[in-house]
């Protein structure tokens, strides 16, 4: 069986590998243009091309597929490459992982089987852009991967194969997605393996359990601490990597890379009355935000509900380091986000 490829980061990188690997001929790959990256902001060519690229595949890069759209000559290019790996190539599939652009619906009915997408949830819960990131951040206990008959719809066509994956207390959105991407690339073999022998069996998704995995925002990754240390502690690792956590130390920007809940039944130590105050004054409760310490393994901060202990921090321009190396030379300060 002979497969165009569409898809861009390296979790699609992952899964054009195994395919090659496995033995399918690839006639084609549809991949993002190349972007700026890097310190000197140079363009890149993404990692799926790059794969490509080592194998001597040929690769189309239009900015749209709509030909009715804004770039219609690219996606006039682009058809054109994709007629010509269904009838000379002898592509039968698309695989589509993580490809970034909308599918026609030209595209959709162009191979004879149609496209099939790599896509890292249990549908129909987490459709959308990132899954992965929400269901950390949701604090689910598992993910996996469904393999999907693409439709016109948001990640709404009939499930082919679906693996479950447990999602581990210490999980950031890169081990889980490192995960997932292999067994996306194991997935999609044996679905093809199957389709070439018409086992295949499409699935409706259920109606019930629809959630959007919305697409994350840079300003998503400044942490509330009016909000549980639960919460927080999930959102430190569903940015991790991108866009990070990130909080406010004496004016600065700090990101925040790894942290756990602290394990205590006791309030958290009381802050000073507020000058002026009388001396019979009872001490308040320590505000959200509030530093209530920190030793060699952990700055300790109050919430809205637990207290956050962050472990491993970075400032703007330095490196990641570990909360004992981090606040070697420097005051501790009262309170974070200001």
């Amino acid at each position: 069986m002979n497969v165009i490829f569409a898809g861009t980061p390296e979790f699609a990188a992952v899964a054009l590998r195994s395919l090659l690997r496995a033995g399918f001929g690839v006639p084609l790959v549809l991949t993002q243009p190349d972007r700026p990256a890097g310190r000197g902001m140079k363009l890149q060519p993404s990692a799926v091309k790059q794969v490509a690229l080592e194998h001597g595949l040929p690769v189309c890069q239009p900015r749209s597929l709509k030909l009715d759209g804004r770039y219609p000559e690219d996606a006039a290019e682009a058809q054109a490459a994709l007629q010509r790996a269904v009838a000379d190539g002898g592509a039968t599939v698309m695989v589509v992982a993580a490809y970034g652009l909308i599918l026609p619906q030209w595209v959709l009915s162009l191979p004879r089987l149609g496209c099939l997408n790599i896509h890292a949830s249990l549908l129909p819960r987490w459709r959308g852009a990132a899954p992965i990131h929400r269901a950390i951040e949701a604090g689910d206990a598992e993910t996996g991967i469904t393999l999907m008959q693409m439709d016109a719809g948001l990640d709404t066509g009939d499930m082919l194969l679906v693996e479950r994956l447990p999602i581990a207390p210490q999980d950031t959105t890169g081990t889980l997605h490192d995960r997932l991407a292999l067994l996306g690339g194991r997935l999609v073999v044996e679905a093809l393996e199957l389709a070439a022998c018409g086992g295949l069996k499409p699935v409706p998704q259920p109606a019930e359990g629809v959630t959007y995995a919305h697409k994350i925002e840079k300003a998503e990754a400044l942490l509330d601490w009016s909000q549980p240390a639960a919460l927080l502690e999930r959102r430190v690792r569903a940015f991790n990597p991108f866009p990070g956590a990130s909080t406010l130390w004496g004016g600065e920007a700090l990101k925040v890379w790894a942290a756990e809940v602290e394990a205590r039944t006791e309030p958290a130590e009381p802050i000073e009355p507020a000058i002026g105050a009388g001396a019979t004054q009872s001490a308040q409760p320590a505000l959200p935000g509030t530093v209530l310490g920190a030793d060699a393994q952990a700055i300790r901060v109050q919430t809205g509900q637990g207290v956050l202990r962050l472990l491993e921090v970075q400032r703007a321009g330095g490196k990641r380091l570990p909360v004992a190396d981090f606040l070697r030379g420097q005051p501790l300060v009262t309170a974070l986000g200001h």
